[in-house]
């Protein structure tokens, strides 16, 4: 049996939030650089341009991309061979994101849901963990802004409305979302499972890196297809018009029950952060 630290954990965790908040990843800045070919708008090759300056100068001068810094989500593949040695692995990892959150100046979004009083830390943290083999700890830690969340949908559809009706779904969400989610998104698809396991597919399919093709050939197909429909309604960027509404849309599929066609949209604003860790 392997043991990590807790203090690793929380130390990994902190440097995640940090980072992600600063620096956007070198796939989305190539995908704003091929937008900005590829948008026929003057205005909307104008924000991309802006868009790339502003991750420009988050990543020199160590502030935040944007405002909203995020709530914090931590997919975890935890393998069966290792253990958190002294204090919990959840713990470990709130305790990562207060430290970051203090120590990077990142604003603190998180409330209770009705008096709205901040908790002053940015925690509770949204975990999703999953057991795998080996002695691993794999961590994706992604803070997620509330204005692209606030976007996304979920929907139980009957089995009759097939791929069509899965398409019209997409297309609709994105396109009623407007400029809401501060466009060019990223658009993340769970189809199937059931009611919970839809969402927590849409939401860990953001994780591919942009540009990278759906493994299975059948979902890069429809990924396409979403795509370039997605990108007809000419939402553009920041809502303002334009050939360039989503940067692209990955889908995760799974076996659902006989009755059931459940349909989750995760949508992601432009600034696409996340943090991939490996202890």
């Amino acid at each position: 049996m392997r043991h990590i630290e807790a203090h690793a954990v929380t130390e990994a965790v902190k440097a995640a939030v940090i980072e992600a908040n600063y620096e956007l990843g070198e796939d989305v800045i190539q995908a704003f650089e091929k937008a900005r070919t590829e948008e026929a708008s003057p205005v909307g090759r104008e924000i991309l341009e802006r868009l790339i300056e502003n991750a420009r100068i988050a990543r020199n001068e160590r502030i935040p991309i944007c405002q909203d810094t995020g709530l914090v989500v931590v997919f975890a593949d935890i393998g069966q061979d290792m253990a958190v040695a002294h204090g919990g692995f959840a713990d470990a990892v709130a305790q990562g994101v207060r430290e970051g959150y203090e120590e990077g100046y990142l604003r603190k979004s998180v409330c209770h849901p009705f008096s709205r009083k901040n908790t002053g830390d940015n925690t509770p943290v949204i975990i999703h963990a999953n057991l795998v083999k080996g002695s691993a700890l794999r961590l994706w830690v992604v803070p997620k802004g509330g204005g692209s969340e606030n976007m996304s949908r979920l929907y139980m559809l009957p089995p009759s409305a097939g791929w069509t009706g899965v398409k019209e779904k997409i297309v609709q969400t994105v396109e009623e979302a407007g400029p809401n989610p501060c466009p060019p998104t990223i658009v993340g698809v769970g189809i199937g499972g059931n009611f919970e396991q839809s969402a927590i597919m849409a939401k860990r399919s953001l994780l591919r890196p942009l540009g990278e093709l759906n493994p299975d050939a059948d979902l890069a197909a429809m990924e396409q297809e979403v795509l370039e429909a997605i990108n007809r309604t000419g939402v553009g960027p920041q809502g303002l018009g334009g050939r360039i509404t989503s940067l692209a849309v990955h889908i995760l599929m799974m076996p659902c029950h006989i009755a059931s066609l459940p349909l989750a949209i995760n949508v992601q604003c432009h600034a696409s952060r996340h943090i991939e860790i490996t202890l």
